[in-house]
């Protein structure tokens, strides 16, 4: 099984895109592949099959366990962020409501093309100061700049 790159210009099928959950969940997704777009990806995943609040649960625990895998440490200055996961399953979840009719890779293409694709989005919303402190990495933070939508 080829584990696919996801991006904005890689139309993937949902075979591909399990493959991908597959590697992820297993841990054997090789660390260069673990981007930003696969980040989303996983978040669109989980809340296409859960209830907000437990594919958040479920995207915690996994992320964690699998940056220990590869070697990534969840400490107070990297590995994962609770915030930053927060805030993006908000906005796939938005992004779901708005277009949850569609098929898994196109909802997942329409994604890679929206806002939510430029890794400094949340700037839109919190102060660096603000979103990079230990505090948010470790628990969920309000914006300070702009309210959520």
């Amino acid at each position: 099984m080829a584990i696919p790159e996801i991006g904005p210009d890689m139309p993937l099928v949902a075979a591909d895109i399990a493959d991908f959950i597959h590697a992820f969940e297993n841990r054997t997704l090789p660390k260069p592949l673990w981007t930003h777009h696969a980040h989303l990806l996983v978040g669109l995943w989980y809340l296409s099959k859960h209830a907000p609040e437990q594919a958040l649960d479920i995207v915690r625990e996994r992320i964690r366990a699998y940056n220990e895998a590869v070697g990534t440490a969840n400490t107070d200055a990297g590995g994962y962020h609770e915030t930053l996961t927060r805030f993006y399953l908000e906005g796939i979840a938005a992004h779901l409501a708005r277009h949850g009719e569609q098929p898994l890779g196109e909802l997942l293409q329409l994604l890679l093309k929206s806002p939510l694709a430029r890794s400094d989005w949340p700037l839109t919303y919190y102060s660096r100061e603000r979103l990079f402190s230990v505090r948010a990495r470790r628990e969920w933070v309000e914006p300070d700049l702009l309210d959520r939508a």
